[in-house]
């Protein structure tokens, strides 16, 4: 494919230089980010029945972005690399379609695939771009790569490197604990306590954008000192400041379902801390003097929530956002939907106030 042709020659004005050269080639890259990897989880959370194209039934061998930035760190100032190429994949060889179901399988969804044979390139291509978010040139271009199965031909760099890579299983184990900010709440909760941070972390701890939903409220600040001071007394005993009714009904909806609802409160009435709980909410970030408050929600939902307020530039942003899982996700959003335009309103005016 002229994708993958473009990779060749990439390889190729690159081995004309007078620097050692070490090319490694992989096929699919199992990690947030990875257009690839984004394309598999739009199609499996958005779809459960697809009608696919044929070459779902294409080989390759997946691999963890844990494992190929292992590659790349050994890799450097190894002179027993040098001058060489080598492929670079995971122990499982599968078809695009058992990578889906795979998926689906970690995820704990349930999804049928049918492949046809009556899709052209374009139809697939045009397929992807109204199913998934990414653009037609590079479905097209996936597409047209995706036909060409992408297998390692020999492992010997395992052995020069002594790298073991891991299962797709365990790949997609890690990439969503990359993705799922649940997940950090372990990392930051043993560390320092975030007035310490330094402040540029905080532009590593991003909410997921890809497949989400997000509901946005800013206004201009009249206080910044006033407004942090509202902010950081949110939940426990001051509430949630505007439609403290609808809060507590959530909260005993949740505690039906099994959840935490509200009763946990929080541990200070004025500080918060990375790790604390708020309520049916846990703390990922806090750092007043950047006036940035990040959430995790805790709560029994089908899919993953954050809330997050954040002054830049004499400006409150107050963003609300939701990765629905499956089918049910979405519907939860839509029903939740006219409550959150409601409460949000409310709530960044009385956090200003």
């Amino acid at each position: 494919s002229k994708h993958l042709a473009s990779r060749k020659a990439v390889e190729e004005e690159l081995s004309t230089g007078t620097f050692a050269l070490t090319t490694l080639r992989a096929g699919i890259i199992i990690g947030s980010g990875s257009a690839s990897f984004e394309i598999i989880r739009d199609l499996v959370e958005k779809l459960p029945v697809m009608i696919a194209p044929k070459w779902l039934n294409t080989k390759c061998q997946p691999i963890s972005i844990a494992d190929v930035i292992q590659f790349l760190h050994k890799s450097l100032q190894n002179e027993n690399v040098y001058h060489q190429s080598f492929d670079i994949g995971g122990p499982d060889i599968l078809t695009y379609k058992q990578m889906l179901l795979g998926f689906a399988k970690e995820r704990g969804l349930k999804r049928y695939i049918l492949t046809v044979p009556v899709m052209t390139p374009r139809l697939s291509s045009y397929w992807l771009y109204f199913i998934t978010s990414t653009s037609y040139k590079l479905a097209t271009a996936l597409v047209n790569s995706m036909k060409v199965e992408v297998i390692c031909r020999n492992s010997t760099i395992n052995e020069l490197l002594n790298i073991k890579p891991i299962s797709y299983s365990q790949a997609l184990k890690i990439a969503f604990s990359k993705i799922e900010s649940n997940q950090i709440i372990s990392s930051w909760k043993d560390s320092v306590v975030s007035g310490q941070f330094n402040h540029k972390l905080s532009d590593f701890l991003q909410v997921p954008k890809h497949g989400c939903f997000i509901d946005e409220q800013k206004v201009a600040v009249k206080n910044r000192s006033n407004c942090l001071d509202n902010i950081w007394k949110i939940g426990g005993s001051t509430g949630w400041y505007y439609a403290n009714s609808l809060w507590k009904f959530r909260g005993f909806i949740d505690k039906l379902f099994g959840g935490v609802g509200l009763r946990r409160g929080r541990t200070h009435v004025d500080e918060i801390s990375a790790g604390d709980a708020i309520d049916f909410w846990r703390v990922l970030y806090a750092n007043k003097k950047e006036g940035r408050l990040l959430l995790f929600a805790e709560m029994k939902l089908p899919g993953e929530a954050w809330l997050e307020f954040k002054i830049t530039d004499a400006t409150l942003w107050q963003t609300a956002t939701f990765r629905p899982r499956g089918i049910s996700g979405r519907l939860y959003w839509y029903c939740v939907l006219p409550f959150h335009g409601f409460i949000f309103k409310g709530l960044i005016k009385r956090l200003n106030s």
